[in-house]
């Protein structure tokens, strides 16, 4: 049998409805995992083993609470807790203790998981990073803004945990620490509770070891049950490799790996044809950048006018673009937004999914920056549903994944989808 800690949340949800696991001994074998592996990989913004293990014992002494009963989930910190800190990957508020839970993790208690702690954030789900590493090579970035989710996933300390999509702050360090990372549909997950960046833009979503796992944990969030058992394909899918407007940025592990996948899935019986987005939606990932930085810079309106010395440089520079920013350029920015998520039906016409680059290439080297999310850019604004798979592993080691892109609302028929591109890439 694997290590306790290795086991997806869907397994361990079983054995402990069987009695044949108690989430005692789950959590206990993931606090060590996390002793023997923090002090390289940082995924950890609070951990407090007593307080997850009083949890765990809890849920044993009263079991069949939900789907995910008993199971450890790590809590981006930008996501408020009423019994643990929440920092925003900021200084200003250090040691800052919510009297709430936010929305989403109120439904992972009742349901419940055992929140384990607060995983490390970049400053404000922006761009400026925190201490967490890579756990495949400490030497270069996990992504970001969720990086300490996608590195606690990745490295076997919990098999579950949340992150947030402002750009592509799901998708990427997905990609780059080599496990599912699932964005819903925009709005799909109640926000209240986190700390906004931008309201056109935020979306609250998952990282885990399969995409079981991370469909249960979606629908626990999103009260939509039906989500948690997406049917099996029928028949294998019609796939649109989409290799966008951005493809010239790609490296070479991305060009490899969305090669290698789409020769895997014909082979699997897929058929599989190359699409191009309409020439409007060449100005969709500019679009995303404009509002990103509009709607930033009011949402932490506060941060600078009390702040702001205590901000990064990265950070007053993205706010003071946004506070530049003419309103009608960002008025003409969401009309385009409206007019390309009106006209996406048509591109998928004759296909199922697209199969898009989730990132440039491998995880650049360095802990100063968190990789470029030029390939999320346009699908977080379109609102559509996005499920990292990994793909391949580069020649230096390093994970690269791709996207199973739906259209918006259509989660359930793309969690599907990505189960079947997950099995048969597995295979």
């Amino acid at each position: 049998m694997k290590p306790l800690s290795e086991l997806q949340a869907t397994e361990a949800v079983a054995l402990i409805a069987r009695g044949e696991l108690t989430s005692e001994a789950l959590v206990t074998a993931c606090l060590e995992r996390i002793a023997a592996r923090e002090e390289v990989v940082g995924a950890w913004q609070h951990l407090d083993p007593e307080q997850a293990l009083a949890q765990a014992r809890e849920r044993d002494k009263n079991p069949g609470r939900g789907a995910l009963h008993g199971i450890p989930v790590g809590i981006k910190d930008i996501i408020d807790t009423f019994d643990m800190p929440t920092c925003y990957g900021s200084p200003v508020y250090h040691g800052t203790q919510p009297a709430w839970d936010a929305s989403c993790v109120a439904a992972l208690r009742a349901a419940g998981a055992v929140i384990m702690g607060k995983t490390v954030t970049t400053e404000f789900a922006a761009y400026h990073p925190g201490k967490t590493a890579n756990p495949h090579n400490p030497g270069h970035t996990p992504g970001g803004s969720s990086s300490g989710s996608a590195a606690a996933v990745a490295d076997s300390m919990v098999p579950l945990s949340l992150g947030t999509q402002t750009a592509g702050s799901i998708i990427r360090p997905a990609s780059f620490c080599g496990v599912i990372g699932y964005k819903p549909s925009y709005g799909f997950v109640n926000r209240a509770g986190l700390k906004p960046s931008s309201e056109l833009l935020d979306t609250i979503g998952v990282f885990a070891r399969s995409v079981a796992d991370a469909a249960v944990a979606v629908a626990v969030m999103s009260g939509r049950p039906d989500l948690g058992a997406p049917p099996a394909v029928g028949s294998p899918p019609r796939i649109g490799c989409c290799r966008t407007p951005q493809w010239p940025e790609a490296e070479e592990s991305t060009r490899l790996a969305l090669d290698r996948t789409c020769t895997t899935l014909a082979a699997a019986g897929a058929t599989i044809v190359d699409i191009e987005l309409p020439q409007s939606f060449n100005a969709l990932a500019e679009a995303q950048t404009l509002i990103m930085a509009y709607e930033t810079a009011r949402a932490l309106a506060h941060e600078m006018a009390a702040h702001q010395g205590q901000l990064s440089v990265k950070l007053r520079e993205l706010i003071k673009t946004g506070q530049d920013c003419p309103p009608d350029l960002y008025d003409k920015a969401r009309s385009l937004a409206g007019h390309c998520r009106a006209a996406l039906p048509e591109v998928y016409r004759d296909i199922d999914l697209i199969l898009a680059p989730s990132v440039k290439g491998e995880a650049p080297a360095g802990l100063d920056a968190t990789g470029d999310p030029i390939f999320n850019r346009i699908w977080t604004l379109l609102h559509v549903p996005c499920v990292n798979i990994p793909a391949m592993t580069s020649a230096a080691g390093l994970p690269v994944g791709l996207q199973v892109i739906g259209l918006c609302g259509s989660d359930q028929q793309t969690l599907s989808l990505a189960a079947w591109v997950e099995k048969n890439l597995q295979s």
